[in-house]
């Protein structure tokens, strides 16, 4: 059969259905405002922005308000950190909204993921995002590839400003110009514009910093300030171990300033890392009056590092690493003579009822009584009493005790020659690490033989570590000096007052006591801090 010709005919359509159903509804518009600082001439544009976008829907007939949703002070790179902007998109997804306006896309988000990602969200439920300045309205398919193109620059200039800001600070650090935060307890800011001691609160920060040189433990001081009812910066009642260790640790309570301990290396994630030797950090001594004497805060941290690093006592333990313990000075004192394992406290019920503190060596309650035969169990009242009798037997002979206390601990103490040797050793480092930098402009500009400059620069290269490591040492010698004269003054007031020495204190036996050794048939040997040493028998 004939094919006959093709013929194309337009069929026109319904004039009716081709009115968008909600052409005559009334649109429930909303408006987005953000302002990313809370500086006066911020908070003015923030505000403007309010007002003309409510007025600007109002007079609208075919606009209804359905909400302002404005974030004033935040950040436009992260999505979570907006309350009102997740806020207006719960909205979206309840139906409450049908449009809305925003002045741009930078204000709507810095981050290209997170802008598409909304305006597709948005977009799929029916709901256009109209931006002004780019005069961009999203329910419109030829505009998607000019809002990736704005919101890739809007994400780039935050990049760029994040920079700038990031060298301002920078450059005020390595000026000694950087602000004081007042993001701690104890101080608050001086009509001067410098910190200022706020002396209610430095009572509980010396407090806690003497109370962790006494022996107690994280827990304990927090207990005690939870007991108190002390406020912490924030002005809760409820204290952790980590804010306690901040306070212990953190350097600004001495007076000086470590700035640059963390750092954020992107823009858009916002997240936080611990300067771990990436970036350079800066350092001033002096910079405020302080809340605790500088011994003091390097006391509390030889004590840290000593109770992190302390060694296991028990075969049962999971790691190489002991745990401490604030409640008892005698669980890391009192060790057996037999067999030189730790001593510990077991509660026993007498035939009364009673319950009695008993002093236990470790290896035998672990063990069986076949890993020491001859340790015995102390009484705790009788234990305390031979220990106090045998320091104010040390008390009595006070400048024999003293002498041989203040001759150990302080021989480690070299005075300013430390500083000389570490001043060097930085100094000859500097030396090498230009020489070591001229090497290998050297070896890229050569066109022969490189093996020569290898062999340069990893002598150099080792050198450097070497020196390094030496460095580190003499500078822990010098903080172990400075720790240890506060600790002979701290034994000698203590051996000023003979009430110290009366009754059994567990402070007093942390301070002036290196070990006490359980010998045959319960006598003891009370060894004090330089090795003066004391013996005792117990008595029933």
């Amino acid at each position: 059969m004939q094919q006959g010709p093709r013929i194309i005919t337009k069929i026109e359509a319904n004039p009716l259905l081709s009115i968008k159903r909600n052409e005559y509804k009334q649109l429930r518009v909303a408006a987005y405002c953000r302002v990313s600082t809370d500086s006066e001439d911020q908070i003015d544009s923030y505000k403007a922005q309010v007002a003309y976008y409510t007025e600007a829907i109002a007079k609208n007939p075919r606009w209804k308000l359905a909400d302002i949703y404005a974030d004033e002070g935040i950040t436009g790179t992260l999505v979570k950190k907006r309350d009102n902007f997740n806020r207006m998109i719960r909205d979206c997804e309840r139906g409450r909204i049908d449009y809305i306006l925003c002045k741009s896309v930078a204000r709507f988000a810095r981050n290209t993921v997170d802008s598409l990602k909304m305006v597709r969200k948005l977009k799929a439920k029916g709901i256009g995002v109209y931006f002004e300045e780019q005069c961009l309205d999203t329910l419109k398919v030829e505009n998607e590839m000019f809002l990736g193109l704005h919101s890739v620059m809007a994400q780039s200039e935050s990049e760029n400003i994040s920079a700038n800001v990031r060298w301002g600070i920078q450059h005020r650090m390595k000026s000694g110009t950087f602000k004081f935060r007042y993001n701690l307890l104890g101080y608050e800011k001086g009509e001067d514009g410098e910190p200022q001691i706020v002396e209610e609160e430095a009572v509980y920060i010396r407090k806690i910093f003497n109370m962790y040189l006494q022996g107690s433990s994280l827990t304990q001081i927090k207990n005690y300030l939870e007991e108190e009812r002390v406020l912490t910066r924030k002005g809760e009642t409820k204290w952790s171990e980590n804010v306690v260790k901040s306070i212990l640790t953190n350097e600004r309570y001495c007076g000086d300033m470590l700035m640059q301990k963390t750092f954020v290396d992107n823009p858009i994630s916002k997240k936080t890392h611990k300067n771990r030797g990436e970036l350079p950090k800066y350092f001033i001594q002096n910079n405020h009056a302080p809340i605790v004497e500088r011994s003091v805060f390097q006391a509390v941290q030889a004590e840290m590092a000593r109770r992190i690093n302390k060694r296991r006592v028990s075969d049962r333990s999971r790691t190489e690493f002991g745990k401490y313990s604030g409640k008892y000075a005698l669980s890391e004192l009192l060790v057996c003579g037999e067999c030189g394992s730790a001593y510990r406290r077991k509660t026993w019920k007498k035939r009364n009822g009673e319950s009695e503190g008993v002093w236990l060596c470790l290896n035998r309650i672990e063990n069986g009584r076949e890993a020491c035969e001859k340790s015995v169990a102390l009484h705790e009242e009788s234990l305390h009493e031979a220990i106090s009798r045998g320091l104010l037997k040390a008390y009595s002979d006070f400048s024999g005790a003293m002498d041989c206390i203040t001759t150990a601990l302080a021989f480690a103490v070299t005075q300013s020659e430390e500083v000389l040797d570490v001043y060097a050793i930085e100094q000859q480092m500097k030396q090498i690490d230009k020489e070591l930098d001229e090497v290998i402009v050297l070896r890229e500009r050569t066109q022969g033989d490189k093996s020569k400059y290898d062999k340069e620069i990893r002598k150099m290269s080792q050198q450097l570590i070497a020196l390094r490591q030496q460095r580190d040492l003499e500078k822990k010698k010098m903080e172990s000096s400075k720790a240890t004269k506060y600790e002979i003054e701290r034994i000698k007031k203590l051996f000023e007052e003979k009430e110290n020495f009366i009754q059994y204190r567990d402070d007093v036996v942390r301070c002036v006591v290196e070990c006490v050794r359980v010998g045959e048939n319960g006598k003891l040997t009370i060894i004090l801090k330089g090795g003066y040493t004391v013996e005792e028998e117990i008595t029933d």
